[in-house]
């Protein structure tokens, strides 16, 4: 049971154009509740168990009353969606456009992820291309990035098509990558200005091309994407040069190391036997692939759940004698059958992140990279990957 002043300020955050019959709906309600004792039943429940059969309109209709849902030790309210963004071929430009109507406060993200629609449209061209024999983007850079690893020449070409494209949105407050030894910089030759600028809202991290080193053998690759909120307390002086950092600076820089639980979104695109867009913005998972004859992406299946039965083991078993007793004798349990569900688990590893994750996501199972005797903590970066990947199947 709720108040009128309480319906009333759940109305009033929806579109307008939908304000009047939501309104008369919720007066309808109230009229009612006051004349023959009828009580609200749990609108939340209801929603969620119409919203994929059964009357679904019926549940998109109380799904505006819905009190509006913060997944468990987030910071962030849900966005409220209605019918189109569930509507499959409707595209990715039009999703976030309907977002943005249907929540003001998220607004900005939609340049930031037309952006990020358009690398990853370009980073699937260059991938794809990659292998003809006049392609310049195969072998060694001669460089290694921060995390101590050879870079690739894609890992360059993506990282700077992505640093780019996010970089003039201008919707971004600092911006951090994987392949980079600090928060972005511009590319050689221009000014070497930290990407930071005080009057924007977001913070973005990113693994530009995840699985890179296996390109040359055909293997899927991927771009991970984390969004959280910029600090807007953080104040940059308008002569800073991106040379000398003082502590105010320092607690600017430190916008990009927030936990998981920060996150505003999250996104990854996987560049396989079709192209694929997966995100969330914390209230669930939809995944668009790659129209190439439109040049756009559609979306082909909203709401992705796990399933909630498998029997997949995907990690690196190569490396099961590095692995400590216990994990050790889970997975082994599970290989022979002798774990709780009594089931055999078979084996399923690409040894690429976002393609190993996004078989997990349709077909579940279990996935890890497990740290080992020789990486003691694992190889998967919290920041770049773990925590918009957890992000993504926590809401699935």
């Amino acid at each position: 049971e709720r108040t009128f002043a309480e319906y009333q300020s759940y109305s009033i955050t929806v579109k307008k154009r939908h304000s009047r019959m939501k309104l008369s709906l919720v007066e309808l309600l109230i009229l009612t509740s006051s004349c023959s004792g009828f009580v609200v039943p749990s609108l939340q429940a209801s929603s969620k168990a119409t919203s994929h059969g059964g009357s679904a309109s019926f549940g998109r209709l109380f799904a505006v009353l819905e009190e509006p849902a913060v997944s468990a030790g987030r910071t962030h309210t849900a966005p409220v969606f209605d019918e189109v963004c569930e509507t499959t071929g409707v595209t990715l430009k039009r999703f976030m456009t309907e977002v943005a109507m249907l929540n003001p406060e998220l607004q900005e993200l939609t340049a930031l992820f037309g952006a990020i629609d358009t690398s990853c449209k370009a980073i699937a061209n260059v991938v794809k291309r990659s292998q003809l024999p006049s392609s310049s983007v195969l072998g060694y850079q001669g460089a290694v990035n921060v995390q101590g690893e050879d870079q690739k020449k894609l890992d360059v070409i993506t990282n700077d098509l992505l640093k780019r494209a996010l970089r003039f949105t201008g919707r971004l407050g600092v911006l951090a990558s994987e392949e980079e030894d600090t928060p972005v910089a511009l590319s050689e030759g221009e000014s070497a200005t930290l990407i930071m600028d005080e009057t924007q809202r977001y913070v973005a991290v990113f693994d530009p091309l995840d699985g890179s080193s296996n390109v040359d053998a055909g293997i899927p690759t991927g771009t991970i994407i984390g969004i959280y909120d910029h600090d807007e307390m953080c104040e940059i002086p308008s002569d800073f040069a991106g040379e000398v950092l003082d502590e105010e600076m320092a607690k600017c820089l430190t916008n990009t190391l927030q936990p998981g639980t920060n996150l505003v979104a999250a996104a990854y695109c996987l560049y396989s036997s079709s192209t694929f867009f997966v995100l969330t913005l914390g209230n669930g998972v939809y995944m668009f692939t790659l129209d190439e004859q439109l040049g756009e992406f559609v979306l082909s299946k909203p709401h992705v759940k796990i399933p909630e039965v498998s029997s997949i083991i995907s990690m690196n078993e190569a490396n099961i004698d590095m692995w400590d007793e216990p994990l050790k004798n889970v997975v082994k349990g599970w290989r022979n059958g002798t774990g709780r569900s009594g089931k055999r688990f078979s084996s399923r590893y690409i040894g690429s992140m976002v393609g190993d994750v996004h078989r997990t996501l349709l077909y579940g199972g279990v996935f890890g990279y497990p740290g080992d005797k020789k990486n003691v903590n694992g190889k998967l970066r919290l920041l770049y990957e773990g925590a918009p990947m957890s992000f993504i199947m926590e809401q699935a």
